[in-house]
């Protein structure tokens, strides 16, 4: 039996401070971490109808696979720890997320720890309790799961972690769109400059048709929340190339390794221009929506994850 993730509020993003107002006398939240517990299926089919027509969800198998990731058995040098979140009230669900931490090349001297990653894939909060500070919670709980991998993995360094999540850039008129990287900009979490780093997810299309056309990865930003680090205005190269080498390395147990390859020239040339940052002054952090976007105030519903 796996325990239920604690409310901690310490874990909270410095803009979701409204988390706290949640009401938790009617709602639990309960862990995933097999393909046998009995929300798997519920939580998998919800996360499919809202993702995966878009492209943005990987298919059952995968998804159950991960599941089975034990972070004392290194993938490449990484200790990998994937779970899913269900938020209920009685018997409903009212919020999901599913997300994997990373730890990169474990472990680390005491005196110079690493950094421990988490992907934050998909969220949900169901319209009855949008708006309400439930997202912020989502964004809070996988603190939990980072260090408990950290601490499988031998890794000391398990207060050094950064959520990462990955988003679409901002057009200014797509109203879910605007809405949900504004949610994540008043939480606190800052953009990775893309002008410097051209960050591309992999091509989730089923091999056979990526075979039938061409490899076709996805360009998209990357959101980050350092904790206890927000106010920091940079990140260090080695510090990105870890980051964007953990991403990879998830994706990559399930990607076909031609597909990573034949994509490789787009795919790692943020990696490439991140090998030329100096150590001393890396690439800067910024708001997510800046001063061209927010001109753009379009009427919308709260973001899924809001």
């Amino acid at each position: 039996m796996v325990d239920a993730p604690r409310i901690i509020p310490e874990d909270l993003a410095p803009g979701d401070a409204r988390a706290l107002a949640v009401d938790w006398s009617r709602l639990r939240v309960e862990r995933v971490r097999s393909p046998d517990h009995p929300l798997f299926a519920p939580l998998y089919d919800r996360l499919w109808a809202e993702f995966g027509p878009r492209g943005e969800m990987e298919k059952r198998d995968v998804i159950a696979d991960r599941l089975g990731w034990d972070p004392r058995q290194r993938v490449n040098h990484h200790a990998l720890l994937y779970e899913m979140l269900a938020v209920l009230d009685g018997d409903t669900i009212v919020g999901l997320r599913d997300h994997t931490a990373i730890v990169p090349r474990p472990p680390h001297r005491g005196d110079h720890p690493g950094q421990v990653i988490v992907h934050l894939s998909h969220v949900i909060v169901e319209p009855p309790l949008r708006g309400g500070g439930l997202s912020g919670w989502l964004r809070a709980l996988p603190l939990q799961a980072a260090r408990e991998c950290a601490a499988a993995a031998g890794e000391p360094g398990g207060d050094t972690i950064t959520l990462v999540a990955e988003m679409e850039h901002p057009d200014g008129v797509t109203p879910m769109i605007m809405a949900r990287l504004r949610s994540y900009d008043r939480a606190g979490f800052r953009k990775i400059d893309p002008d410097t780093v051209h960050y591309v997810q992999p091509d989730f299309r089923p091999p056979a048709d990526i075979d039938a056309s061409s490899v076709q990865p996805v360009p998209l930003s990357l959101v980050v929340r350092r904790v206890g680090r927000e106010s920091e205005p940079a990140l260090l190269g080695a510090e990105v190339r870890a980051l964007v080498g953990a991403l990879y390395t998830m994706f990559g147990v399930h990607t076909r390794a031609d597909h990573m390859a034949r994509g490789g020239k787009e795919m790692s040339q943020h990696v490439r221009r991140s090998e030329g940052f100096a150590d001393d002054g890396g690439t800067q952090i910024q708001q997510i929506v800046g001063p061209a976007d927010a001109d753009h105030r379009v009427q919308h519903r709260p973001p899924l994850g809001d």
